[in-house]
Protein backbone atom coordinates (compact mmCIF):
# COMPACT_ATOMS: atom_id res chain seq x y z
CA UNK A 1 0.00 0.00 0.00
CA UNK A 2 2.90 2.80 0.89
CA UNK A 3 4.28 2.03 -2.67
CA UNK A 4 0.69 2.47 -4.25
CA UNK A 5 0.47 5.75 -2.29
CA UNK A 6 3.77 6.83 -3.65
CA UNK A 7 3.00 6.03 -7.51
CA UNK A 8 -0.31 8.29 -7.09
CA UNK A 9 1.75 10.59 -5.14
CA UNK A 10 4.39 10.94 -8.07
CA UNK A 11 1.02 11.29 -10.86
CA UNK A 12 -0.34 14.59 -8.56
CA UNK A 13 2.76 16.25 -7.77
CA UNK A 14 5.46 15.26 -10.65
CA UNK A 15 7.86 13.75 -7.67
CA UNK A 16 9.87 10.81 -8.77
CA UNK A 17 9.56 8.03 -6.26
CA UNK A 18 12.44 5.46 -8.01
CA UNK A 19 15.23 8.34 -6.97
CA UNK A 20 14.72 7.57 -3.63
CA UNK A 21 17.29 10.35 -1.15
CA UNK A 22 19.16 7.62 1.08
CA UNK A 23 19.33 8.59 4.73
CA UNK A 24 23.33 9.39 6.11
CA UNK A 25 24.77 5.99 8.02
CA UNK A 26 22.98 5.75 10.67
CA UNK A 27 25.24 5.27 13.80
CA UNK A 28 26.55 1.61 14.95
CA UNK A 29 23.41 -0.01 17.28
CA UNK A 30 26.80 -1.27 19.38
CA UNK A 31 28.40 2.48 19.79
CA UNK A 32 24.45 3.84 21.27
CA UNK A 33 24.95 1.18 23.40
CA UNK A 34 27.88 1.95 24.65
CA UNK A 35 26.89 5.58 25.49
CA UNK A 36 25.00 4.07 28.55
CA UNK A 37 21.53 3.60 26.29
CA UNK A 38 19.03 0.89 26.61
CA UNK A 39 17.36 -0.58 23.89
CA UNK A 40 14.00 -1.55 23.16
CA UNK A 41 12.17 -3.37 19.86
CA UNK A 42 8.13 -2.53 19.07
CA UNK A 43 6.21 -3.04 16.07
CA UNK A 44 3.52 -0.53 15.14
CA UNK A 45 2.98 -0.95 11.28
CA UNK A 46 4.70 1.29 9.10
CA UNK A 47 7.65 1.60 10.63
CA UNK A 48 8.87 4.93 8.94
CA UNK A 49 5.31 6.72 11.13
CA UNK A 50 6.80 4.48 14.14
CA UNK A 51 10.29 5.48 13.80
CA UNK A 52 9.30 9.22 13.84
CA UNK A 53 7.24 8.51 16.58
CA UNK A 54 9.43 7.62 18.77
CA UNK A 55 12.28 9.76 17.48
CA UNK A 56 10.21 12.50 18.53
CA UNK A 57 10.51 11.54 22.54
CA UNK A 58 12.88 13.15 25.27
CA UNK A 59 15.04 10.46 26.05
CA UNK A 60 15.00 8.72 22.93
CA UNK A 61 18.69 9.07 20.71
CA UNK A 62 18.04 6.67 17.74
CA UNK A 63 15.15 4.66 16.18
CA UNK A 64 16.22 1.95 13.68
CA UNK A 65 13.55 0.90 11.51
CA UNK A 66 14.28 -2.63 10.44
CA UNK A 67 12.55 -6.10 10.69
CA UNK A 68 12.37 -8.84 13.34
CA UNK A 69 10.03 -11.89 14.07
CA UNK A 70 9.90 -13.67 10.81
CA UNK A 71 12.35 -16.82 9.81
CA UNK A 72 14.51 -15.14 6.87
CA UNK A 73 18.22 -14.23 7.63
CA UNK A 74 18.80 -11.05 6.44
CA UNK A 75 15.61 -10.01 4.38
CA UNK A 76 14.97 -7.07 1.78
CA UNK A 77 12.23 -4.79 2.06
CA UNK A 78 10.27 -6.59 -0.86
CA UNK A 79 10.78 -9.64 0.80
CA UNK A 80 9.65 -8.42 3.69
CA UNK A 81 6.15 -6.57 2.15
CA UNK A 82 5.33 -9.91 0.25
CA UNK A 83 4.47 -11.15 3.63
CA UNK A 84 5.99 -14.13 3.00
CA UNK A 85 8.95 -13.98 5.48
CA UNK A 86 7.08 -13.70 8.38
CA UNK A 87 9.13 -11.03 9.53
CA UNK A 88 7.04 -7.25 10.63
CA UNK A 89 8.11 -3.90 10.21
CA UNK A 90 9.84 -2.84 13.20
CA UNK A 91 11.78 0.00 14.99
CA UNK A 92 14.71 -0.35 17.40
CA UNK A 93 14.54 2.31 20.23
CA UNK A 94 18.03 3.82 21.58
CA UNK A 95 16.92 5.73 24.59
CA UNK A 96 18.18 6.93 28.32
CA UNK A 97 16.57 5.29 31.10
CA UNK A 98 17.31 8.68 33.29
CA UNK A 99 14.67 10.47 31.64
CA UNK A 100 12.31 8.07 30.03
CA UNK A 101 11.26 4.62 31.06
CA UNK A 102 10.65 1.53 29.26
CA UNK A 103 7.03 2.10 30.37
CA UNK A 104 6.62 5.39 28.64
CA UNK A 105 7.53 4.27 25.77
CA UNK A 106 4.82 1.81 25.70
CA UNK A 107 2.55 4.25 26.21
CA UNK A 108 3.94 6.06 23.63
CA UNK A 109 3.70 2.74 21.73
CA UNK A 110 -0.03 2.48 22.48
CA UNK A 111 -1.04 5.94 21.35
CA UNK A 112 0.38 5.27 17.80
CA UNK A 113 -1.12 2.64 16.04
CA UNK A 114 -4.15 -0.05 16.74
CA UNK A 115 -2.99 -2.36 19.05
CA UNK A 116 -6.23 -4.36 18.61
CA UNK A 117 -5.79 -5.21 14.64
CA UNK A 118 -3.29 -8.26 14.49
CA UNK A 119 -3.48 -8.05 10.39
CA UNK A 120 -1.94 -5.46 9.40
CA UNK A 121 -2.00 -1.42 10.20
CA UNK A 122 -4.30 0.88 8.93
CA UNK A 123 -4.22 0.92 5.03
CA UNK A 124 -1.46 -1.64 5.19
CA UNK A 125 -2.46 -5.49 5.38
CA UNK A 126 -0.82 -8.50 6.03
CA UNK A 127 1.46 -9.76 9.21
CA UNK A 128 4.27 -7.79 7.49
CA UNK A 129 2.45 -4.79 9.53
CA UNK A 130 1.33 -6.85 12.81
CA UNK A 131 1.87 -5.04 16.28
CA UNK A 132 4.19 -6.08 18.77
CA UNK A 133 6.41 -5.75 21.21
CA UNK A 134 9.73 -7.62 21.06
CA UNK A 135 11.18 -7.88 24.56
CA UNK A 136 14.87 -8.15 25.10
CA UNK A 137 14.71 -9.63 28.97
CA UNK A 138 12.57 -10.66 31.75
CA UNK A 139 12.25 -7.27 32.93
CA UNK A 140 10.29 -5.61 30.02
CA UNK A 141 8.44 -8.95 29.37
CA UNK A 142 6.88 -8.52 33.06
CA UNK A 143 6.55 -4.17 32.52
CA UNK A 144 4.84 -5.04 28.79
CA UNK A 145 2.35 -7.66 30.43
CA UNK A 146 1.42 -5.62 33.22
CA UNK A 147 1.01 -2.20 30.21
CA UNK A 148 -0.89 -4.82 28.31
CA UNK A 149 -3.53 -6.20 30.96
CA UNK A 150 -3.83 -2.09 32.35
CA UNK A 151 -4.39 -1.24 28.37
CA UNK A 152 -7.12 -4.28 27.80
CA UNK A 153 -8.94 -3.62 31.03
CA UNK A 154 -9.32 0.39 30.52
CA UNK A 155 -12.68 0.09 28.17
CA UNK A 156 -10.88 2.23 25.51
CA UNK A 157 -11.28 -0.65 23.05
CA UNK A 158 -14.46 -2.62 21.40
CA UNK A 159 -12.41 -5.22 20.98
CA UNK A 160 -9.26 -7.66 22.62
CA UNK A 161 -6.06 -6.97 21.78
CA UNK A 162 -4.44 -8.51 18.88
CA UNK A 163 -0.58 -7.33 19.70
CA UNK A 164 2.05 -10.02 19.71
CA UNK A 165 4.75 -10.26 23.09
CA UNK A 166 7.35 -12.05 21.84
CA UNK A 167 10.70 -12.59 22.46
CA UNK A 168 13.53 -10.94 20.64
CA UNK A 169 15.70 -13.24 18.13
CA UNK A 170 17.43 -11.06 15.97
CA UNK A 171 16.49 -7.62 14.81
CA UNK A 172 17.55 -6.57 10.80
CA UNK A 173 18.23 -2.99 10.22
CA UNK A 174 15.96 -1.74 7.16
CA UNK A 175 18.01 -0.26 3.76
CA UNK A 176 19.58 3.04 4.14
CA UNK A 177 16.27 4.54 2.52
CA UNK A 178 14.06 3.90 5.24
CA UNK A 179 15.88 5.17 7.80
CA UNK A 180 14.30 8.37 8.92
CA UNK A 181 12.58 8.24 5.69
CA UNK A 182 10.05 11.25 7.36
CA UNK A 183 13.15 13.16 7.17
CA UNK A 184 14.65 12.88 4.13
CA UNK A 185 11.28 12.65 2.10
CA UNK A 186 8.69 14.46 4.05
CA UNK A 187 6.07 16.08 1.25
CA UNK A 188 6.10 11.76 0.84
CA UNK A 189 5.82 10.43 3.98
CA UNK A 190 3.32 13.66 4.82
CA UNK A 191 0.98 12.63 2.07
CA UNK A 192 1.52 8.40 3.03
CA UNK A 193 0.41 9.05 6.75
CA UNK A 194 -2.76 11.05 6.31
CA UNK A 195 -4.24 8.90 3.28
CA UNK A 196 -3.34 6.22 5.79
CA UNK A 197 -6.15 7.02 8.43
CA UNK A 198 -3.39 6.55 11.48
CA UNK A 199 -3.69 9.98 12.85
CA UNK A 200 -7.69 10.20 12.67
CA UNK A 201 -7.53 6.77 14.00
CA UNK A 202 -5.55 7.88 17.26
CA UNK A 203 -6.96 11.10 17.43
CA UNK A 204 -10.64 9.60 17.63
CA UNK A 205 -9.50 6.95 20.10
CA UNK A 206 -7.13 9.02 22.74
CA UNK A 207 -9.09 12.58 22.53
CA UNK A 208 -6.82 14.57 24.66
CA UNK A 209 -4.87 12.22 26.25
CA UNK A 210 -3.16 11.35 23.04
CA UNK A 211 -0.14 13.58 24.28
CA UNK A 212 0.55 13.18 27.59
CA UNK A 213 4.37 13.97 29.03
CA UNK A 214 5.71 10.29 28.31
CA UNK A 215 8.94 10.26 30.74
CA UNK A 216 6.48 10.80 33.75
CA UNK A 217 5.07 6.85 33.01
CA UNK A 218 7.34 4.66 35.39
CA UNK A 219 8.10 7.50 38.06
CA UNK A 220 7.75 7.62 41.41
CA UNK A 221 7.26 4.10 41.91
CA UNK A 222 8.96 2.60 44.80
CA UNK A 223 11.92 0.33 43.77
CA UNK A 224 12.17 -2.75 45.13
CA UNK A 225 15.01 -4.78 46.57
CA UNK A 226 17.05 -6.27 43.78
CA UNK A 227 18.60 -8.35 46.75
CA UNK A 228 16.85 -11.39 46.37
CA UNK A 229 14.43 -12.80 44.08
CA UNK A 230 10.62 -13.51 44.86
CA UNK A 231 9.23 -16.87 42.97
CA UNK A 232 7.14 -14.44 40.61
CA UNK A 233 10.14 -12.61 39.70
CA UNK A 234 8.53 -9.37 41.00
CA UNK A 235 11.11 -8.22 43.23
CA UNK A 236 13.16 -7.37 40.29
CA UNK A 237 9.92 -6.11 37.90
CA UNK A 238 10.72 -2.53 38.35
CA UNK A 239 14.99 -2.93 38.76
CA UNK A 240 16.35 -0.16 36.61
CA UNK A 241 19.78 -0.51 35.60
CA UNK A 242 22.87 1.63 36.77
CA UNK A 243 23.77 4.60 34.24
CA UNK A 244 27.26 4.20 32.17
CA UNK A 245 28.68 6.72 34.76
CA UNK A 246 27.61 4.64 37.63
CA UNK A 247 28.68 1.56 35.95
CA UNK A 248 32.33 2.25 35.14
CA UNK A 249 32.28 3.93 38.93
CA UNK A 250 31.04 0.55 40.94
CA UNK A 251 32.62 -1.86 38.67
CA UNK A 252 36.23 -2.70 37.82
CA UNK A 253 37.69 -2.65 34.55
CA UNK A 254 37.09 -6.26 33.64
CA UNK A 255 33.73 -6.67 35.27
CA UNK A 256 32.88 -3.49 33.34
CA UNK A 257 34.34 -5.03 30.00
CA UNK A 258 32.80 -8.51 30.18
CA UNK A 259 28.90 -7.30 31.25
CA UNK A 260 29.06 -4.45 29.40
CA UNK A 261 31.01 -5.00 26.06
CA UNK A 262 30.57 -8.74 25.91
CA UNK A 263 34.33 -9.38 26.59
CA UNK A 264 36.02 -12.57 28.12
CA UNK A 265 38.21 -12.53 31.23
CA UNK A 266 41.43 -15.13 30.86
CA UNK A 267 40.93 -18.79 31.18
CA UNK A 268 42.75 -19.85 34.74
CA UNK A 269 42.86 -16.04 35.76
CA UNK A 270 39.98 -15.27 37.38
CA UNK A 271 38.09 -15.28 40.63
CA UNK A 272 35.94 -18.09 40.69
CA UNK A 273 37.25 -20.62 38.22
CA UNK A 274 38.53 -23.03 41.03
CA UNK A 275 36.23 -21.95 43.43
CA UNK A 276 35.48 -24.93 45.73
CA UNK A 277 33.10 -23.22 48.79
CA UNK A 278 29.26 -23.65 49.12
CA UNK A 279 26.63 -21.05 47.81
CA UNK A 280 25.42 -19.07 45.16
CA UNK A 281 26.68 -17.34 42.17
CA UNK A 282 24.35 -13.47 41.80
CA UNK A 283 24.73 -10.96 38.91
CA UNK A 284 27.82 -8.12 39.95
CA UNK A 285 24.98 -5.87 38.58
CA UNK A 286 22.02 -6.62 40.15
CA UNK A 287 22.20 -9.15 42.33
CA UNK A 288 19.90 -11.30 40.54
CA UNK A 289 20.62 -15.61 41.66
CA UNK A 290 21.93 -17.30 38.61
CA UNK A 291 23.88 -20.29 39.20
CA UNK A 292 23.91 -23.14 42.54
CA UNK A 293 27.65 -24.66 43.66
CA UNK A 294 25.67 -27.40 43.76
CA UNK A 295 25.72 -27.43 39.80
CA UNK A 296 29.18 -26.26 39.39
CA UNK A 297 32.02 -28.55 37.99
CA UNK A 298 35.52 -28.83 37.48
CA UNK A 299 35.52 -28.57 33.31
CA UNK A 300 39.28 -27.97 32.50
CA UNK A 301 38.18 -25.16 30.64
CA UNK A 302 39.53 -22.55 33.55
CA UNK A 303 36.41 -20.70 33.66
CA UNK A 304 33.72 -21.25 35.88
CA UNK A 305 31.18 -23.79 34.40
CA UNK A 306 27.66 -25.07 35.68
CA UNK A 307 25.32 -28.30 34.06
CA UNK A 308 22.80 -25.41 35.16
CA UNK A 309 21.19 -22.26 36.40
CA UNK A 310 18.94 -21.95 39.29
CA UNK A 311 16.13 -22.43 37.69
CA UNK A 312 15.44 -22.25 33.48
CA UNK A 313 14.32 -18.76 34.30
CA UNK A 314 17.20 -17.55 35.79
CA UNK A 315 19.14 -16.87 32.74
CA UNK A 316 18.00 -15.71 28.91
CA UNK A 317 19.46 -17.20 25.64
CA UNK A 318 20.84 -14.97 22.89
CA UNK A 319 22.25 -15.88 19.24
CA UNK A 320 25.55 -15.05 19.24
CA UNK A 321 27.40 -14.97 15.73
CA UNK A 322 30.59 -12.94 16.16
CA UNK A 323 34.31 -14.48 15.37
CA UNK A 324 32.45 -16.08 12.27
CA UNK A 325 30.77 -18.92 14.45
CA UNK A 326 27.26 -19.08 15.79
CA UNK A 327 27.13 -19.54 19.97
CA UNK A 328 24.33 -19.41 22.29
CA UNK A 329 25.12 -16.07 24.64
CA UNK A 330 24.13 -16.34 28.95
CA UNK A 331 22.52 -13.05 29.60
CA UNK A 332 21.14 -12.40 33.05
CA UNK A 333 17.34 -11.38 32.93
CA UNK A 334 17.15 -8.36 34.79
CA UNK A 335 20.19 -5.93 34.60
CA UNK A 336 20.85 -7.62 30.81
CA UNK A 337 24.45 -8.31 31.91
CA UNK A 338 26.37 -10.60 29.46
CA UNK A 339 27.76 -14.01 31.72
CA UNK A 340 29.23 -16.40 28.85
CA UNK A 341 28.31 -19.21 26.83
CA UNK A 342 26.81 -22.50 26.99
CA UNK A 343 27.27 -25.49 24.94
CA UNK A 344 26.08 -28.77 24.64
CA UNK A 345 29.81 -30.63 25.56
CA UNK A 346 28.96 -31.07 29.62
CA UNK A 347 28.58 -33.73 31.68
CA UNK A 348 25.15 -35.43 31.87
CA UNK A 349 22.29 -35.80 33.17
CA UNK A 350 21.56 -32.06 31.23
CA UNK A 351 24.68 -32.86 28.54
CA UNK A 352 25.19 -28.55 29.32
CA UNK A 353 28.45 -26.48 29.71
CA UNK A 354 27.51 -22.98 31.23
CA UNK A 355 30.79 -21.75 31.06
CA UNK A 356 30.80 -18.08 32.95
CA UNK A 357 33.24 -15.15 33.39
CA UNK A 358 34.13 -14.76 37.07
CA UNK A 359 33.84 -11.07 36.35
CA UNK A 360 30.50 -10.71 35.82
CA UNK A 361 29.31 -12.81 39.19
CA UNK A 362 29.88 -12.23 42.91
CA UNK A 363 30.02 -15.32 44.81
CA UNK A 364 27.61 -15.57 48.24
CA UNK A 365 28.71 -18.30 50.76
CA UNK A 366 26.18 -20.66 52.23
CA UNK A 367 26.72 -18.99 55.78
CA UNK A 368 26.04 -15.25 54.53
CA UNK A 369 23.23 -16.06 52.03
CA UNK A 370 19.80 -15.15 55.05
CA UNK A 371 22.19 -12.30 56.10
CA UNK A 372 22.63 -11.08 52.33
CA UNK A 373 18.46 -11.68 51.43
CA UNK A 374 18.95 -14.89 49.79
CA UNK A 375 17.16 -17.00 52.66
CA UNK A 376 14.65 -18.13 49.99
CA UNK A 377 17.64 -19.88 48.34
CA UNK A 378 18.66 -21.56 51.21
CA UNK A 379 16.54 -24.47 50.28
CA UNK A 380 18.53 -25.23 47.21
CA UNK A 381 21.41 -26.85 49.89
CA UNK A 382 18.92 -28.54 52.29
Amino acid sequence: MKTKIAILLTALAGITVLSVTAAPDKIVRADLQKQGLKVATFAGGCFWCTEAGFEKLPGVKDAISGYTGGNKVDPTYREVSSGSTGHTEAVQVYYNPDVITYQGLLQSLWRQMDPTDGSGSFVDRGNQYRPGVFYHNEQQRLIAEKSMAELASSGRYSKPLATELTKLTVFYPAEDYHQDYYQHNPIRYKYYRFNSGRDQYLEKTWGEDLHPDFTQFGRGQQQKSASHEMKDGSAYMHFEKPSEQQLRQTLTEIQYKVTQEEGTERPFDNEYWDNKQTGIYVDIVSGEPLFSSKDKYKSGTGWPSFTRPITPQAVTEHSDTQFFMTRTEIRSPYADSHLGHVFNDGPQPSGLRYCMNSASMKFIPLEQMAAAGYAEQLSLFK
